[in-house]
């Protein structure tokens, strides 16, 4: 493989094949990608990222085909972020994705990667976030992240798109799932699906119950639209939605807020992960770490104690540092 210098040189002149091995570096958490990423991180913030998530089989990957196509006849190039549920067991992962995505992929202004959860919950692979700066940095306008589909608690995509679609279709217990907290919050835009179906214009109605319901919304009222995605009917209008709520948050500080909030929170999980790395490699290399597990399991040690030990260092440094910003804050009074 190239270095990272030219790899990144030549992602940044239109290799495809660039960019998809720096998503490869990415995703398999090699050293290089660290390097590559500070390469491009000046060139990134521009594209606007959209989620798309839902529960399985709602359509998802169909829906971010289509409106793929809608967003290309409006002459924005568009990157998409499919993400497939792994196997506990095996550790594989069938990406099924660009099976429905087939048409797009030949398409020059388009490029699809299909990635593996790899065990991270949420609903995103742990790469996801840097092969969105990846694709940012190549020049894509849109980036679509597919979710895995996984239930209620797949609300990472909040943290991590600017609009946020929510894919409900009739006949999964409607009445129920308009009343439940979490996943049914995040959304920005609602889209019922597979609205040929026998309910659909119930889920509708239940969903803008819910909407009139909810206290402490935004200005932003999240529209209910009605699709049919193999056929394309409601897509043009889910497009515009979607235009529509990054006018809205454009036109205020939404879109400032939620990308401090991401960059906030990016840099938390970042110390949290080296933090970690160091930990483990510590902990790998001690030998004295069997006899307290030994110590553990039959109660002579806690665990809480053990931890704490560990993790002594830190907790030494943020009483430092604690001291330190109290010595150069001024008096009050």
């Amino acid at each position: 493989m190239a270095n990272t210098e030219e790899l990144v040189g030549e992602a940044l002149s239109g290799s495809v094949r660039a960019l998809a091995k720096l998503i490869t570096l990415a995703e398999n958490e090699m050293p290089e990608a660290l390097d590559a990423l500070r390469r491009l991180y000046p060139r990134t913030g521009k594209a606007y990222i959209v989620g798309i998530t839902g529960p399985p089989g709602s359509g998802k990957s169909t829906l971010t085909d289509k409106i793929t196509k809608e967003l290309r006849k409006k002459e924005y190039t568009v990157g998409i972020i499919a993400v497939d549920p792994t196997s506990p067991f095996t550790g594989g992962a069938l990406l099924g994705d660009r099976l429905r995505m087939q048409d797009i992929t030949s398409d020059e202004g388009v490029f699809v990667r299909s990635m593996a959860t790899r065990g991270t919950l949420g609903g995103l692979s742990k790469a996801t976030a840097d092969t969105i700066k990846i694709l940012d940095a190549f020049g894509k306008d849109f980036i679509l992240i597919e979710t895995v589909g996984v239930g209620q608690d797949e609300i990472d995509i909040v943290k991590t798109a600017d609009t946020t679609l929510l894919i409900s279709v009739p006949g999964l217990g409607d009445d129920i799932q308009a009343l439940k907290a979490g996943i049914m919050e995040i959304a920005d835009v609602f889209v019922v699906n597979k609205a040929d179906r026998e309910g659909a214009d119930r889920v509708v109605t239940e969903l803008s119950l819910m909407l009139d319901l909810s206290p402490g919304r935004s200005a932003w009222r999240p529209p209910v639209v009605k699709t049919v995605a193999t056929t394309g009917e409601g897509i043009q209008e889910l497009a515009e939605k979607i235009l529509e709520h990054r006018n809205f948050l454009e036109e205020g500080d939404g879109l400032v807020q939620k990308r401090n909030a991401r960059a906030r929170q990016e840099i938390l999980n970042l110390v949290e992960q080296e933090i970690a790395k160091y930990v483990h490699k510590m902990l790998k290399y001690d030998v004295a770490f069997d006899e307290v597990i030994e110590q553990v399991v039959a109660r002579k040690k806690d665990p809480y104690s053990y931890a704490q030990s560990v993790t002594e260092p830190f907790a030494r440094y943020y009483q430092n540092f604690k001291g330190d910003k109290a010595k150069s804050e001024p008096p009050s009074g």
